[in-house]
């Protein structure tokens, strides 16, 4: 997820796991439906995303961002019973925010590899009217062209 949010244009630089909290100052904020770690999503009970999703919704109205970015489709559908839901912006919104599902970004998710994942990071981004913090991609604030991505 780091190396995509960084070509994405979402941070200056590759940040750390442990520089999450550094995201908040760039306007980001990231969060889990469930909030345990597993390896799998096939490890969640489908109560566990549920809950989830009802907790999520009651930090988001207290907290009003804007914006409200998901890691994982899965996770996405069963916690708000989007059963249609895809990558992208939905047409609902959660404690005032737009919402916008992004692909997990676990190793192990085929279909999304670094550079398609950056791909859909960089949409979101972009939805949200912040500027390219990496130059890789150009359309930042000084407009300069991006330099060729490897």
């Amino acid at each position: 997820m780091w190396p995509a949010l960084h070509r994405s244009g979402f941070t200056p630089y590759r940040f750390r796991p442990e520089q999450e909290r550094d995201l908040l100052g760039l306007g980001l904020g990231i969060t889990s439906i469930v909030r345990r770690p597993t390896a799998r999503a096939a490890e969640l009970m489908p109560d566990e995303y549920l809950q989830g999703g009802e907790d999520l919704v009651r930090r988001m109205e207290a907290l009003r961002p804007t914006w409200l970015a998901f890691l994982g489709v899965t996770g996405y559908r069963a916690a708000f019973g989007a059963v249609d839901a895809g990558v992208g912006a939905q047409p609902v919104s959660i404690g005032g925010a737009r919402v916008w599902v992004l692909p997990n970004p676990s190793g192990l998710n085929a279909h999304y590899p670094p550079t398609a994942l950056a791909v859909e990071f960089a949409r979101l981004r972009v939805a949200a009217g912040l500027p390219d913090r990496s130059g890789l991609i150009g359309d930042g604030p000084f407009g300069q062209p991006a330099p060729a991505v490897r």
